[in-house]
């Protein structure tokens, strides 16, 4: 498994921004996903995770209704896009997976770089 998260980059607030995390390997379809983010001198913190069919989510209620987590298995390839972003989203944006169920993100074992989404008020 070799996650790597790209497309972040400098947005206004209220704007929206897409971000997406590739996996090299050959297990994605097998493995259920989540981002994370972190800014500096805080912890990472869990956005969403998603199952590995696609058919459940689940979101933290920070980006709730602003957020939507999708993957394409068939791409191997995992998105957030993100709506109405506020200056408080701004962090370095982490994909994570594991083979575990969903429900399990902050037990998945395996990091993607990050990427970094700034948003200016």
């Amino acid at each position: 498994v070799q996650l790597q998260a790209s497309g972040g980059g400098l947005v206004q607030a209220g704007g929206s921004l897409n971000v997406s995390c590739t996996d090299s390997g050959r297990t994605f379809a097998s493995l259920s996903m989540a981002w994370f983010r972190q800014v500096p001198g805080k912890e990472r913190e869990f956005v969403a995770t998603i199952s590995r069919s696609g058919v459940n989510t689940y979101y933290a209620d920070s980006v709730k209704g602003r957020f939507t987590i999708s993957r394409d298995n068939s791409r191997n390839t995992l998105y957030l896009q993100m709506k109405n972003l506020k200056p408080e989203d701004t962090a370095v944006y982490y994909c994570r997976g594991d083979s575990l169920p969903y429900v399990d993100y902050d037990k998945f074992i395996y990091w993607g770089k990050g990427t970094q989404v700034t948003v200016s008020s």
